[in-house]
């Protein structure tokens, strides 16, 4: 059985107890950073499980884990990536993407 892009979740797992994280997810960007990651420094990252379907589960030092949150760009920032846009001939428009990737 096939999972919906819904189904396909990321999960990072901690708790205030714990030295390590736990990372679940079907993300191939993800994934491959993280098996990169635990080739490179395998002391620290472990994967731990796959599955048939397509998720892995890594667990690595909390401490080399973290969050980052950006603020949204100004209303001139946001101006001024438009005009770049256009300039070079990147569009932000989802199906454009999708006619030239086609």
């Amino acid at each position: 059985m096939r999972l919906s892009k819904y189904e396909k979740e990321t999960i990072i797992l901690t708790s205030e107890g714990e030295e390590t994280v736990s990372i679940y997810t079907f993300n191939a960007s993800l994934k491959r950073r993280l098996a990169e990651y635990s080739k490179k420094y395998p002391e620290i990252a472990k994967l731990v499980r796959w599955t048939a379907e397509g998720s892995v589960t890594y667990v690595l030092e909390k401490s080399r884990v973290s969050v980052r949150l950006l603020p949204p760009y100004s209303e001139e920032r946001r101006r001024a990536a438009q005009a770049l846009g256009k300039k070079y001939g990147i569009s932000s428009d989802k199906n454009h993407a999708e006619q030239v990737s086609a």
